[in-house]
């Protein structure tokens, strides 16, 4: 039940509200949801071999878990306001555990199939579900921290799947991957239902079933396209075809929710400057970030010949100090505001990108090591202080709005930054190759691979000086309703300090 207590505006206040186990209970059936997005990545060529089943096919493992998650994440905001926390927490975890559990059981590839499509059913609602609850359980000032350890699934997880997923299929058989996870789901279950209590309303608001319509059709075909756009290319029918669709679904579904009394997904959270600013700030974060962790191992294992295994290492220490900084990252914003944060980091991010668009086949590896480092660290230091500093301004009722926004931009900047940094690359290549005596000499290759990689880099880094532009843009919002008793009590309108 929900806390009763009436003298505290945010349930974390209140001395008898145990907070600790209520956020472990979330963050840890969030941990080996998320880690799943990545997990499989390595083992689709092990998965090809077991099924006899072609690349193509195989690739639905990956596309069809974001696809899955495309169409689940903008109808979010309805479900978090037709059930309670605790309905919908336990009911998500377990559907991602049944999904789990026929993955791991799966007798043939379309079994398998299914039961990751169930998996990516409900990865896709626990991140709106674990936002929401934050948000109403800790009071702003305390929100930075939180969303850092956040933060610490959101990045952390991902980040080390594609580590742990090749110690695992090497070791132990792919099937392991989800027996692995089986235990901790469970744990999840069982902790959540002794300790989580509900700290939302049910307004039960009524659902517009076109909007689902036009939803499922945008973000679904739109993801689609872009997914299949870093193999097929974006001249390809089927791909443009797909992303043309997609536009014209979520146009339509973005009209739509301006003309009902009670949206699916109430698009008047971008009237909010800092919350509007904070989702451009994530999407160019994520891009960089998705980006890096496809184009490097590519890299390595091509330019500089390293093995898949090592690759993935030197990708470790980065990934391992974005996880632990995470928290750090939040603390600081709590004390300092956005502003000192951002301003350096992003500066520093486009250094980077700027850095690896100097690579070549003289790069040694511990280079590879610390630009990493940095790149992680700079994307801990900006995506969660721009998301908290976002959501910040939101008036309480938009919440559920506001979260399930931005866990719908996540898969969609994903599957957009992958597929156009690999399409630039692709095209740079093969730009070179079409212009080379010897484009089938392995050194001529070699030398494509490392042109593409560069201009790929330096495409990045012009589009890392929009993030530093914004970064100088940023100040600290207050919730829209503490703005407003500032201005009916005369006070300067302006939300921010120096921070």
């Amino acid at each position: 039940m929900r806390s009763t207590n009436t003298e505290y505006e945010y349930l974390a206040d209140d001395p008898n509200f145990k907070v600790m186990p209520m956020m472990l209970s979330l963050i840890i059936g969030a941990f080996f949801a998320i880690l799943n997005e990545t997990l499989l990545n390595i083992a689709l060529t092990t998965l090809m071999k077991e099924f006899q089943v072609s690349l193509t096919t195989v690739q639905w493992m990956a596309t069809g878990f974001l696809l899955v998650m495309g169409i689940v994440i903008p109808a979010s905001a309805v479900l978090l306001q037709w059930f309670t926390t605790r309905q919908l927490f336990l009911g998500t975890i377990i559907v991602f555990t049944a999904g789990t559990t026929i993955a791991a059981l799966a007798p043939s590839f379309p079994i398998l199939l299914t039961g990751r499509l169930i998996q990516a059913a409900g990865t896709g609602l626990l991140m709106p579900i674990i936002f929401n609850v934050f948000l109403l359980v800790f009071p702003p000032h305390r929100r930075g921290k939180v969303m850092g350890t956040v933060g610490l699934v959101i990045m952390f997880a991902p980040a080390i799947g594609p580590t742990l997923s090749g110690v695992i299929v090497e070791y132990l058989g792919w099937r392991f991957l989800f027996i692995t996870v089986i235990p901790f789901a469970l744990f999840s279950i069982a902790f959540a239902y002794k300790y989580l209590v509900n700290v939302s309303e049910t307004t039960k608001p009524k659902v517009d079933i076109l909007s689902l319509v036009f939803s499922t059709i945008g973000f679904g075909s739109l993801i689609y396209g872009f997914s299949a756009a870093g193999e097929k290319g974006f001249l390809n029918p089927s791909v443009y075809s797909f992303i043309v669709i997609g536009v014209l679904g979520i146009i339509i579904f973005s009209f739509r929710q301006f003309k009902l009394k009670e949206p699916v997904l109430d698009l008047r959270v971008f009237k909010y400057p800092m919350f509007t600013h904070g989702m451009l700030m994530f999407l160019i974060i994520i891009m960089m970030m998705f980006s890096s962790e496809i184009i490097l191992p590519i890299f390595m294992q091509g330019a500089l010949a390293f093995t898949a295994a090592k690759a993935g290492m030197l990708l470790l220490p980065g990934s391992l100090i974005n996880g632990v900084m995470s928290p750090v990252m939040g603390h600081l914003f709590d004390k300092f505001g956005p502003r000192v944060m951002m301003i350096p980091a992003t500066i520093i991010l486009s250094s980077t990108m700027f850095m690896l668009s100097r690579l070549n086949e003289n790069t040694e590896a511990w280079m590879i090591i610390v630009a990493y480092i940095i790149l992680m660290l700079t994307v801990s230091a900006i995506m969660m202080p721009a998301e908290t500093n976002g959501l910040n301004q939101l008036p309480k009722r938009l919440y559920p709005h506001g979260t399930s926004v931005m866990a719908t931009l996540q898969p969609v900047a994903g599957a957009v930054g992958v597929s156009v940094f690999i399409s630039i690359l692709n095209a740079r290549q093969n730009l070179y190759l079409s212009q080379s005596a010897t484009p089938n000499n392995p050194t001529t290759i070699n030398e494509a691979m490392i042109i593409g990689v560069e201009f790929v880099y330096f495409i990045a880094f012009t589009i890392s000086i929009i993030a530093v532009i914004l970064a100088f843009l940023v100040y600290r919002a207050v919730p829209s309703e503490q703005f407003n008793d500032i201005k009916q009590q005369g006070k300067p309108e302006k939300q921010s300090s120096e921070n």
